[in-house]
């Protein structure tokens, strides 16, 4: 789908960043530059980091963006960097099946594979907690026992049933496969559960305990933004609002786009000797673009999306240090709530269907929430459609290689694809999860080294800091409400939104004209 087109009229343009090229530089370097190395499309977390990790490795790199940065799945997300305990719940419920007992070796290769993926996660929420401390932070996340046993059990197992007297010993495994570099997970009793958490009286007098586990927590769309800055700085050339109209082929090779500025209203073409596909849920609308520009019959679908509603309520709804994950919820998802933002963050729902641009989230799925929500909320407080501030919608793209296997493809996973078509030369990058788009980014651009013969050097990101890293320590809240004259609650909020860049932010603030605050909206 596309957007209306020309947008930005009236618009103010700020100055430029020190050290990130100005929009209109970027478009320009896009329409008169030679050919580059690397076209990638799409702007989100996975097209910024492919940008980002094929520039640091000295290849020259285009990036277009349709949208703003992070304006779809990308900002769209629970806003945690988690290293997936759901996933190894089910992988060791799939092994526990009766029916592995007719395949051992397919359902221990699936077990192995499932381990595999959270053991990755566990390794990139390390990175970046402990390489970006300026975009994400610990949370604590409560999960309240009630019994010691759940009925009916969670995962279609019964020995999930026993759960709750599992849970300290199966959080402790939680821990040590990310070597312990996360805080520790641990117990609470029914006491400090009430203290911590009044919302939950209904059911305080019932809990038996609640065992507390940490998770990174993150503003999905300012880590997309730092991500974009931060290739900008090295030299991507790297621009939103540019949409990819069609595509450039010769002899059958996409050989480059047909790109829309979307703010100037006009067409121009960027050639590259390879092109990757960052579209998230959209990847096979840029697949059909792919084969109408070699002429080819459109191709078999590779991502199955399956969307996700979130609601934002008062911040009275939950502790400001502490989330709650419910585990079992009327229908087995999970449904987590958390503090975001001096707000409470509910979601999410997951139901499959075909991805659109800027959705509304439905009726049904946000009452839904509304209702799971209030299963753990004293009567006192009574949690109605009225308190829902905000509601989003995004979409998981659940991908399959078609190319993976003879009989067309392998099973949708939530691990990531990169699929590369010799024919066009084409790879594309779908599924995975926010946690590993670093991950993911390395993947592609280790694929399109190899399959475009490309010279380039190792990959660099694993020690690379990220846009606002500079000048970033624990204390610049404090530094920000001395030098600055701001408030300690703008002071706490420049610092953990901009990082050091919380300087540049404050430059542009205008006298007040007051002792008091000296900068910014009196």
């Amino acid at each position: 789908p596309t957007f209306p087109a020309p947008i930005g009229a009236g618009s103010r343009i700020p100055p430029p960043l020190s050290g990130v090229p100005a929009r209109s530089d970027q478009v320009d370097r896009l329409r008169h530059g030679d050919e580059f190395d690397v076209l990638v499309v799409g702007g989100g977390s996975v097209g910024a980091g492919v940008a980002l990790d094929a520039q640091t490795r000295g290849l020259s790199v285009a990036c277009i963006e349709r949208g703003d940065f992070a304006s779809e799945t990308s900002s769209r997300s629970t806003k945690l960097l988690w290293a997936g305990i759901r996933y190894l719940a089910t992988a060791a419920a799939g092994l526990l099946r009766t029916t592995n007992f007719s395949r051992p070796l397919e359902a221990l290769e699936d077990f192995r594979a499932e381990i595999a993926m959270v053991l990755n996660c566990h390794r990139e929420r390390r990175y970046m907690i402990e390489q970006q401390p300026h975009l994400c932070h610990w949370i604590p996340i409560a999960l309240p026992f009630t019994s010691l046993k759940v009925d009916p059990p969670p995962f279609g197992h019964p020995l999930f049933g026993f759960f709750p007297v599992l849970a300290p010993l199966v959080f402790k495994v939680y821990d040590a496969m990310s070597s312990f570099s996360c805080p520790p997970s641990y117990v609470m009793g029914p006491r400090a559960a009430r203290e911590k958490f009044p919302q939950l009286s209904r059911e305080s007098s019932g809990i038996k305990f609640v065992q507390v586990f940490y998770e990174a927590m993150h503003d999905d769309a300012r880590t997309n933004l730092a991500i974009a800055l931060t290739a900008a700085s090295k030299g991507a050339a790297i621009a939103n609002y540019c949409e990819a109209a069609g595509f450039l082929s010769e002899d059958g090779r996409v050989v480059g786009a047909n790109v829309v500025d979307r703010v100037a209203g006009d067409a121009f073409e960027v050639r590259a000797k390879a092109v990757v596909f960052c579209g998230g849920p959209f990847t096979d609308a840029l697949r059909n673009l792919e084969a109408a520009a070699v002429s080819d019959d459109p191709p078999a679908p590779a991502v199955r999306g399956a969307s996700g509603t979130h609601v934002v309520l008062p911040g009275y709804y939950c502790p400001r240090d502490m989330g709650l994950l419910d585990y079992n919820t009327s229908d087995g998802r999970f449904l987590f709530f958390l503090p975001w933002l001096g707000h409470a963050l509910v979601g999410t729902t997951d139901s499959p269907g075909a991805a659109e641009a800027r959705p509304t989230p439905p009726e049904d799925e946000v009452q839904w929430l509304l209702n799971e929500c209030a299963k753990y909320l004293s009567l006192d407080i009574r949690v109605s459609r009225s308190d829902v501030l905000s509601a989003w919608r995004g979409w998981r793209p659940l991908a399959t290689d078609p190319r993976s296997a003879e009989d067309g493809g392998a099973p949708a996973s939530r691990d990531h694809v990169v699929s590369y078509h010799a024919a066009t030369g084409v790879t594309f990058c779908a599924g995975g999860k926010w946690t590993t788009w670093r991950e993911m980014a390395e993947d592609v651009v280790d694929v399109v080294v190899e399959s475009a013969a490309l010279r380039a050097a190792p990959c660099k990101t694993p020690t690379l800091p990220l846009h606002g890293h500079d000048g970033y320590q624990k204390t610049l809240p404090v530094m920000l409400m001395q030098r600055g004259g701001v408030s300690p609650s703008v002071g706490e909020h420049l610092a953990k939104t901009y990082g050091g860049r919380a300087w540049d932010v404050l430059a542009l603030a205008k006298p007040t004209g007051k002792a008091y605050p000296r900068v910014g909206v009196p």
